[in-house]
């Protein structure tokens, strides 16, 4: 991609993707900025690609992580249910939590990172702490093992969802816990085949309307037996 770059430091590597258009808002380069790479990605934190994380998992390229905010920053509200499915070694979990209390605090506000590795539970915990701790102190912020494939309906209905992984087709559970008036993104397609990352938006009435954003490549979003 034209933007594809390497920055000196974490700072660095947000200016560049703002200078080239990926993050528009300045709300999400602080909340990228406040979130330094390196407590997540043990390997080249602030080159923008894929590093593997352990457990035969990667944790995405900065620009995709700058476009999940951007994407979802209009539902991302002091009160908002939050859930990121796939949240591997808790980057963007940390950047959602940052931003909303950017925008302001609110008792109800929830986001919940899931990943179905226990390896990969505990990392983001020991991450999520080296950045900040008092950001699972809170209560706020909860990462939890489980299936995302099924969601968390403890928490639901959510008025933002991130997937992290690819889904094979529309993802109907998901969708079932989306808010009205919420937004869900995922990227949709086989593994080695053809994929989109789709936007859901489901208005006030219940109404989903899925639109395609670009192609990506995300490895396959599956079960620990998978």
């Amino acid at each position: 991609m034209a933007w594809r770059s390497v920055g000196a430091s974490n700072e660095d590597l947000i200016r560049q993707l703002k200078e080239y258009g990926v993050i528009a808002s300045d709300a999400v380069a602080k909340a990228m900025i406040d979130t330094d790479r390196k407590h997540y990605s043990p390997r080249n934190p602030y080159m923008d690609a894929p590093q593997p994380i352990g457990g035969g998992v990667t944790i995405s390229a900065p620009h995709m992580h700058a476009f999940a905010l951007e994407y979802l920053r209009d539902h991302l509200k002091p009160g908002a249910h939050v859930l990121d499915v796939g949240s591997g070694s808790g980057y963007l979990t940390a950047c959602f939590y940052r931003y909303i209390k950017s925008m302001g605090e609110s008792a109800d506000t929830c986001i919940v990172g899931i990943e179905h590795q226990s390896a990969l539970v505990q990392m983001s915990k020991t991450n999520l702490n080296a950045d900040d701790r008092s950001m699972l102190d809170s209560g706020t912020l909860k990462i939890v093992q489980g299936d995302g494939r099924k969601g968390y309906p403890d928490h639901a209905p959510y008025n933002a969802i991130h997937v992290g992984a690819a889904a094979p087709d529309t993802p109907t559970e998901l969708l079932n816990q989306l808010a009205n008036g919420g937004r869900l993104i995922v990227p949709v397609g086989p593994e080695g085949g053809s994929q989109y990352m789709q936007q859901y938006d489901k208005d006030k009435n219940g109404k989903v309307e899925m639109k395609r954003l670009m192609g990506v490549m995300y490895v396959p979003l599956t079960d620990l037996r998978s």
